[in-house]
């Protein structure tokens, strides 16, 4: 069967790489790897090197002011970008992998998630010149405070997280509904069998009472005071922004 979004196409996505062989990698098992196969979500690769004019296939060049490393041209990669946004037919967002860029979060995911696709620009060596970046009004975007040694694996893990929030990867909605960052918390514990592991406690059931006492609204009360404490210890600056929003809510409700 081949499923597909509600509006009858599937989500696009257009990886512009110096080495395509690395996609789709790990995208193409569990979830991500049946929703690909079932035309969920579909993915092209464009080998940036094919653009390039000189016999030994240079993408690169010394930057203007000096410095070390190598630069990427933008003349080649203004012809990837373009046979990159005829994929997908102009529509999509062109997102460049890059530490500098806006940190990447569940809402700009979830805004993806519910697009027609994207291209994600792959960058190597020091970087991509800047004017093929303005030029396609780029969207740049980071995973966190580090640098890897290319946008490839920053391009996987941006498509693992939009792609499971598309319709039909996830059967459960409520799974989705209760994951970390919704609401700008993080998740509370999770308990299983067996009741009672490593038992140093003697015999003490270490899994919380509540959750064994059947009592959906107590279950819920406990889960969310565990959210909100985790949170509060473990990430200040989204508690921050959860209070802002709920006390911005209350003001409106008044």
């Amino acid at each position: 069967m081949n499923e597909k979004s509600e509006n009858g196409r599937s989500w696009h996505a257009v990886v512009a790489t110096l080495f395509p062989e690395l996609f789709p990698g790990p995208l193409d098992t569990s979830l991500s790897g049946r929703a690909l196969a079932g035309g969920i979500w579909r993915l092209d690769t464009v080998n940036i090197r094919d653009f390039a004019t000189d016999r030994h296939h240079s993408v690169d060049d010394e930057p203007f002011g000096g410095g070390p490393g190598m630069v990427m041209r933008p003349d080649i990669v203004d012809s990837a970008l373009a046979a990159s946004a005829n994929l997908v037919d102009g529509v999509a967002p062109i997102i460049y992998l890059t530490p500098r860029g806006h940190p990447l979060d569940q809402k700009r995911v979830r805004e993806l998630a519910d697009g027609a696709g994207a291209v994600l620009l792959c960058g190597r060596y020091e970087g991509i010149d800047q004017r093929v970046l303005d030029a396609w009004d780029v969207e740049e975007i980071s995973l966190g405070d580090f640098v890897l040694s290319g946008g490839e694996t920053a391009a996987l893990t941006l498509l693992d997280a939009v792609v499971r929030l598309l319709p039909g990867v996830i059967g459960a909605a409520e799974s989705l509904a209760e994951e970390s960052f919704e609401e700008d918390l993080l998740e509370y514990p999770h308990y299983t069998r067996p009741a009672i592991w490593r038992d140093r406690h003697g015999g003490e059931n270490t899994v919380p009472e509540v959750l064994s006492s059947g009592h959906h609204g107590k279950i819920a009360v406990w889960r969310r005071e565990q959210a909100e404490e985790i949170t509060r210890t473990r990430r200040p600056d989204l508690w921050a922004k959860h209070t802002t929003r709920h006390a911005a809510r209350d003001r409106a409700r008044k």
